[in-house]
């Protein structure tokens, strides 16, 4: 764990302690049907990030009402997504809190109670039309023309006919009954709306007795006293839904506000069957986690642009200061990778300048070398020490946008000792010479531009083809065809490393 994140963590373990205290309470409640992807970490992180500014309380709620669509491991994998990212809730299933426990499926008795309230003041009902009957529905309005909705039937049924089926023990679901009205509320972002309602009577307990999204989310919201809303746009027609529940149980309901859609370079929605927006993608790919969250900030607003906001990777109490549901954009924004890799450039630049992440980072790329080259785990060729790798790093922090960069097929002689043997008396003689010159230059001024120029007149001054001593010492250097030029790669290796293997090629 870097240093920065695990400032992050301290200073929010001080929020919790005084959480209890604060009226503002969000919270993000995911479902657990794949991996996390930039939006829900866009939506995770707008909660988290909001609920820093107001000394709130940031909730974690697994969403898994769908039994059909789960996935085995995704409840554990989207946590610690979250706590890759740095995003720690209060309260969830991991740290606990008052209003446990914070998975659906556990809290089936809480629904149970509340349905029966409105079964017994007349807004919901018992309805037990056969799948068949509904299916048969949707089809005659996708004939039609027209968009497929319930037509309330069994909302009219005697009270008499509802018991009868209800002994027989007759499949059924109950529903909500949605007044035939629109509903005004404000939206934190898009301001006063007003959503129409053009769907039949909404199933809110189904036939398997789990409770649908819309009234889950509603009861579990009032119960765990959330304040506001912040969730994808997408939601927002259900909006009006969720506001007539509320209205039937004669409760308060939060502050609304939705986010924006996030959309690819080229315009296109965000797909959970992309591949590569992922969290875990990102992760793998090198991306820091402060990087991630900057280039999710950057292309959604909501930022107080200070004058070089776009060019600095915000730390986490950066965010938090600046952050401002104001100014949340109400139009689609486009993510650019470029932007990405310029914020990863950035943050590692950032942990560099703290010798305390130091160690962190070795650690990080001695396990990626490890896991680049697993044939040579022990053959002694991998040069993994800690000086040599802090080195490389500081050498590298202008030069690389990812730390994955450094293993790369071209940069490999990094990393692995190719200890190769020089047979030609020739060639042998040359490196002689030069490994006895090159001990007395002065390492601060092993640099590329001096060492070129060099090359080329020890070249001449000994009758060595310029070709043949550069192809000589790329294979006593790096044992490869192809990489930088022989010059660079010696400032890369310094004065020290380059000695070492030049004398390692049997020349003395």
């Amino acid at each position: 764990m870097s240093l920065r994140l695990f400032r992050s963590l301290s200073v929010q373990l001080m929020h919790k302690r005084f959480y209890k205290k604060q009226p503002v309470r969000v919270r993000f409640a995911p479902s657990p049907t794949g991996q996390l992807h930039l939006g829900g970490l866009r939506t995770a992180l707008y909660n988290y990030l909001f609920a820093r500014k107001n000394d709130g309380t940031f909730i974690l709620r697994i969403e898994d009402t769908d039994q059909s669509r789960l996935q085995v491991g995704a409840m554990e994998k989207l946590q610690e997504d979250l706590l890759w990212a740095g995003i720690i809730p209060d309260e969830g299933p991991i740290a606990g809190g008052p209003s446990a426990p914070y998975v659906q499926s556990k809290r089936l008795n809480l629904y149970q109670e509340q349905v029966e309230k409105l079964l017994e003041n007349g807004s919901a009902y018992y309805c037990f039309c056969s799948e068949r009957r509904l299916e048969m529905m949707r089809k005659e309005a996708i004939k039609a023309g027209e968009v497929p909705k319930y037509d309330n039937r069994c909302r009219h049924l005697e009270k008499d006919v509802i018991n009868t089926k209800i002994s027989r023990q007759e499949p059924r679901c109950i529903r909500f009954k949605l007044p035939d009205k629109s509903t005004t509320f404000h939206d934190m972002v898009y301001g006063d709306l007003t959503i129409n309602q053009t769907e039949g009577d909404p199933v809110i307990i189904k036939t398997d007795g789990f409770p649908t999204y819309h009234f889950a989310n509603v009861v579990d919201d009032h119960f765990m006293e959330i304040s506001h809303i912040l969730r994808g746009v997408e939601w927002q027609t259900s909006t009006g839904k969720h506001l007539q529940i509320y209205n039937a149980f004669g409760w308060t309901p939060p502050q609304f506000g939705h986010l924006p859609l996030i959309l690819n370079a080229d315009g296109t929605k965000l797909s959970k069957r992309q591949g590569d927006i992922t969290v875990d993608a990102f992760r793998k790919d090198g991306i820091f986690p402060l990087a991630l969250l900057n280039y999710i900030t950057y292309a959604g607003g909501g930022f107080q642009r200070e004058e070089g906001f776009q060019s600095v990777c915000h730390t986490y109490a950066d965010l938090i200061h600046q952050f401002d549901v104001e100014r949340i954009n109400t139009s689609s924004s486009k993510l650019h990778h470029d932007k990405l890799l310029e914020f990863n450039k950035l943050e590692l630049s950032n942990l560099l300048d703290d010798t305390d992440n130091l160690g962190f980072l070795v650690h990080k790329m001695q396990k990626m070398i490890l896991q680049t080259f697993p044939d040579r785990r022990n053959d002694g060729s991998l040069q993994m020490d800690e000086h040599h790798m802090i080195t490389i790093l500081q050498w590298a922090r202008n030069r690389i946008t990812k730390l994955n960069d450094l293993v790369s097929t071209d940069l490999a002689f990094l990393w692995v000792n190719p200890s190769l043997s020089i047979d030609d008396p020739g060639t042998i003689g040359s490196l002689q010479t030069l490994c006895t010159e090159l001990e007395n230059w002065d390492g601060n001024n092993f640099k590329k531009h001096q060492l070129n120029d060099y090359l080329r007149k020890f070249a001449t001054d000994n009758g060595v083809k310029f070709s043949t001593l550069m192809k000589s010492l790329r294979t006593a250097l790096s044992g490869l065809e192809h990489g930088p030029g022989v010059a660079e790669m010696m400032e890369i290796l310094g004065k020290e490393e380059t000695l070492q293997r030049l004398k390692q090629c049997n020349i003395q």
